[in-house]
């Protein structure tokens, strides 16, 4: 499509947050948030981040008043999820942010609306799918390179598959910055994969037709690179007219 169609207002792009503990000041409390560079990324690309805290329900609600949405990373999905029993290494998991995420992208995908899905997002966007996850990514390529020191992204080299829409955005090769110790196992019907790291792991998968459904392992967020968003913006700005 190209990210150069720049007509009319800037689409809303509903951005899901987590859910954790924080301190703000004096207080410790559980809270809704997001890393801020997922909403710079938005506004960078032209287009106005709304957060959407995973709890609750009325997605179908939320579907109708937004152009677009990103899946954002963090926490591990529950493997019941996709008929596994849950593995040491699968610490951390968020119940209930996995059935808000699976409610709103059956809402968002039901009604072609523009999706985005990042690290966690392109995990949860297979599984929703019918795929499965690796639970543990060293245990299965022998290395840590997706896995850094925690708190710091490594960068890794992905190949795109020609023709691809993620082809179309970044191009046949790109440098990205990842932190994930999970990645898709089985692709799920209705996805392609359409960019690897040099080990093999899946690091893009995309659904075919004209909709925006496209997730990345790596997190884009962390680059000054927003074409990616950019391509976001552009679908989400088309969905606005079209449903206008």
């Amino acid at each position: 499509m190209g990210s150069s169609d720049s007509d009319g207002p800037a689409p809303v792009i509903g951005v899901v947050s987590y859910v954790e503990s924080a301190t703000f000041g004096v207080w410790e409390t559980d809270a809704a948030l997001i890393p801020r560079s997922y909403v710079d990324a938005v506004v960078r690309a032209g287009g106005i981040p709304v957060l959407l805290p995973p709890v609750g329900g009325g997605q179908r609600e939320i579907v109708a008043r937004i152009d677009g949405v990103v899946l954002s990373g963090g926490a591990d999905i529950d493997p019941a999820r996709y008929g596994a029993e849950r593995a040491e290494r699968t610490k951390v998991v968020r119940p209930e942010r996995d059935a808000y995420e699976f409610a709103l992208l059956a809402e968002a995908t039901a009604v072609g609306l523009p999706v985005f899905a990042v690290c966690r997002g392109v995990q949860l966007l297979n599984v929703a799918l019918g795929g499965t996850l690796m639970q543990h990514l060293p245990d299965a390529i022998g290395t840590s390179a997706h896995l850094p020191t925690p708190g710091v992204y490594g960068s890794r080299r992905v190949t795109t598959l020609s023709g691809s829409k993620i082809d179309d955005i970044v191009g046949a090769d790109a440098q990205v910055h990842c932190h994930h110790h999970q990645a898709i196992d089985r692709l799920a019907d209705g996805l392609h994969a359409t960019a690897w790291a040099e080990d093999g792991t899946i690091e893009a998968a995309e659904a075919d037709g004209d909709a925006f459904l496209l997730g990345v392992q790596w997190h884009p967020e962390e680059s000054i690179d927003d074409r990616l968003f950019a391509e976001l913006i552009a679908y989400a700005r088309r969905y606005r007219t079209e449903n206008s």
